[in-house]
């Protein structure tokens, strides 16, 4: 199983203490969670996803600040599969999106498309032109659909399967609707699973159960599974992977 921290997201720094516009305090959050995973026994982190940041704390796609996240995380983590975001509210033109990305320097080993947004598949097929791996992210049933009937769609790296921000006892029979429309079109799709706010801790059991791919970190919740405060990335990797190694 692949075990993928999100360290930020686009949450703003002052939305926790260990978020900031600063690559380098971000990075040093996640090189813990990778030692701690490193130093025991449990399911280590294989992948970062990370959103980089302009000086202010907002999501960019502009290179002079990926290039400078991709510099700091290369240095932090550099045997750590590492990916980025191109999600549409850092740049909602997919032409002024695709022109962005095109500009990047220091490229990432692979980068999430949200499959629901406009330009998606424009998008995909310039990072792979670029040999950026592809995470297809899908989030409802008709963004399956529209993956599976994608030409694009046999050459994704992995589909990230999020499940949104619902109450946690609906969030099994999404997944299973949104996992049979996957499964169904490619039967050998590498799937991630995992969920955002109240459904993060559901989705992360309901992959644990599968033995799917997962995420965790506090892009996608800030709290522990009994509703306490989480303290850094480190904590959430080390709970996770202790889970996923029972």
């Amino acid at each position: 199983m692949l075990l993928q921290v999100c360290p930020n997201g686009a949450r703003t720094p002052d939305e926790h203490p260990a978020l900031s516009a600063d690559p380098s305090a971000v990075a040093a959050d996640v090189a813990a969670s990778v030692q701690v995973s490193e130093a025991t026994a449990h399911v280590g982190v294989g992948s970062v996803h990370i959103h980089p940041k302009d000086q202010d704390g907002r999501d960019s796609l502009a290179f002079a600040h990926v290039d400078r996240w991709i510099r700091t995380f290369r240095g932090a983590c550099p045997r750590v599969e590492l990916g980025v975001t191109t999600g549409a509210w850092s740049a909602s033109d997919p032409a002024e999106r695709c022109a962005l990305i095109g500009a990047w320097q220091e490229l990432p080993d692979v980068a999430s498309v949200n499959w629901h947004e406009d330009g998606a598949e424009d998008v995909a097929d310039l990072l792979l032109s670029r040999g950026i791996g592809v995470e297809a992210g899908v989030w409802t049933r008709e963004a399956a659909e529209r993956w599976a009937a994608s030409p694009l769609a046999g050459r994704c790296t992995r589909v990230l399967v999020e499940i949104q921000d619902i109450p946690g006892d609906q969030a099994p029979a999404e997944a299973r609707a949104i996992l049979d429309i996957i499964r169904a079109a490619r039967p050998a799709a590498s799937i991630l699973l995992h969920g955002e706010e109240r459904s993060a801790w559901p989705a992360f059991e309901i992959a644990r159960g599968l033995r799917l791919d997962t995420r965790i970190g506090l892009e996608d919740t800030l709290v522990l599974p009994g509703g306490a405060a989480a303290v850094s990335n480190a904590q959430l990797v080390d709970l996770c992977g202790a889970r996923l190694a029972e």
